[in-house]
């Protein structure tokens, strides 16, 4: 059975919510990232990169990197209808999926959570904190461009609006971030989703 190694609130929570869509049979475990659990060597042998998710499936390969994850599932998962048959629809989500985790959540969310892993001086880091702020709320921004009128960012639901829910929960509850309105509008409908209540059940967010 596969098994996706996660820590509440973090960006595995976007492969928690496809796994509920998906309905497959699955187990998860909590990697304590405050007592620095993904750097032991039991995690490491796991996942040599020391950081979640990691997915492990059937055949005991472990994938990791949320677009990667989340690509295989919906490939995999055909029924589920979480990716466009259509190649132009394809690569725009793996734009957007590739725009959260490399710009919005590494570059922006990394330097407001962790100012210390970009600059020792502790005297910088609440301006390290501040240009995260910046490259989130642009980030948002572009992705309200992107969504516009539509209900889901790629026409209908996919795993980019999974991928999205992960900085919207994040902004919203976490740090209260006012939102543009369609991508607020956007999070709560992701809240009317039943997978994403489970996988935030699951977690222990709900």
């Amino acid at each position: 059975m596969p098994k996706l190694y996660y820590w509440p609130g973090t960006c595995a929570i976007t492969i928690h919510v496809l796994l509920e869509e998906i309905g497959n049979p699955y187990t998860d475990e909590a990697v304590d990232l405050g007592a620095k659990q993904q750097l032991t060597p039991a995690f490491r042998d796991i996942n040599p990169k020391g950081k979640v998710p990691a997915f492990v499936r059937d055949d005991g390969s472990v994938l990791t990197e949320v677009p990667a994850i989340a690509w295989w599932l919906a490939k995999t998962s055909p029924q589920a209808n979480l990716l466009s048959d259509d190649i132009e629809t394809q690569v725009r989500t793996l734009e957007v999926l590739d725009h959260i985790a490399a710009t919005i959540h590494m570059q922006g969310a990394a330097r407001f959570w962790r100012p210390g892993s970009f600059i020792s001086d502790e005297r910088l880091h609440d301006e390290v904190k501040a240009k995260g702020r910046d490259i989130v709320l642009h980030g948002l921004d572009i992705l309200s461009q992107t969504l516009g009128a539509k209900t889901w960012l790629m026409g209908d639901y996919s795993v980019a609006d999974a991928s999205l829910f992960f900085i919207e929960y994040w902004a919203k509850e976490k740090v209260f971030w006012q939102m543009p309105d369609n991508i607020e509008a956007h999070y709560r409908r992701m809240r009317g989703r039943s997978a994403v209540e489970r996988a935030l059940k699951r977690e222990g967010l709900d």
